[in-house]
């Protein structure tokens, strides 16, 4: 299949699309020997190099990580330990798809395949998201009915589903995924999120998957 240049040096580099475009018109990108031009097309058989070195398309890997809390996620260390300590380093170029703050534990996903990376994230494909959330304190039946209703927080309305557990201990599911977003909901309306365990993403699940392990869960 053909694929535009810029998408395939970023594909290969790890680079966003716009700097590989910068490149391409620097004229550092060949293909088949020459200077490659903006907007082209390479298939399968092109040899394409970056100021000479030879790019290639890895395998579509994707990588499952049960996260410990105390990690942050991101490449750079913010005094805190980063969530690529927990995996070997030929896996540092792999993208997280959603994140867990840093007292968030649980399921992470890490993938070199853009496509599904983005049917993972983007709303449109409605992937849902479960965790296990402790409160401090029990849930009130008139809270759990605002929470199910929806909490207008400042970035818009919140909507959770709860499955209650136990007395402080629920199960939380949700179709978005913005920045602490079940922290925020419930310290809306005065309650403190105690622990917060992902369980799930669209249909991957941490199953037995032990504290600060991970396993291959797609290489093709």
């Amino acid at each position: 299949m053909d694929t535009r240049i810029n998408k395939f040096v970023a594909q290969t580099t790890g680079l966003s699309r716009r700097r590989a475009d910068i490149l391409i018109a620097r004229s550092s990108v060949t293909i088949n020997g020459r200077v490659a031009k903006t907007g082209e097309k390479v298939n399968n058989q092109d040899i394409v190099r970056l100021n000479g070195q030879l790019l290639k398309l890895q395998a579509n890997l994707l990588v499952m990580l049960n996260k410990p809390t105390g990690y942050i996620c991101s490449r750079v260390s913010q005094g805190a330990p980063t969530v690529y300590k927990l995996l070997p380093t030929k896996y540092a170029d792999l993208k997280l798809v959603g994140r867990l703050d840093k007292d968030s534990s649980g399921l992470l996903l890490l993938t070199n395949d853009g496509n599904l990376a983005l049917q993972l994230t983007h709303p449109r494909y409605c992937k849902i998201k479960s965790y296990l959330v402790e409160l401090d304190k029990p849930l009130m039946p008139g809270d759990e009915k605002h929470i199910l209703k929806g909490i207008k927080l400042e970035d818009g309305l919140s909507k959770l589903e709860l499955k209650r557990l136990n007395n402080k201990l629920w199960q939380v599911s949700m179709r978005e995924g913005r920045n602490r977003q079940i922290r925020r909901t419930f310290d809306f309306l005065g309650y403190k999120v105690i622990t917060l365990h992902r369980q799930t993403i669209g249909k991957y699940n941490l199953g037995n998957l032990e504290v600060g392990h991970y396993k291959v869960i797609a290489n093709k």
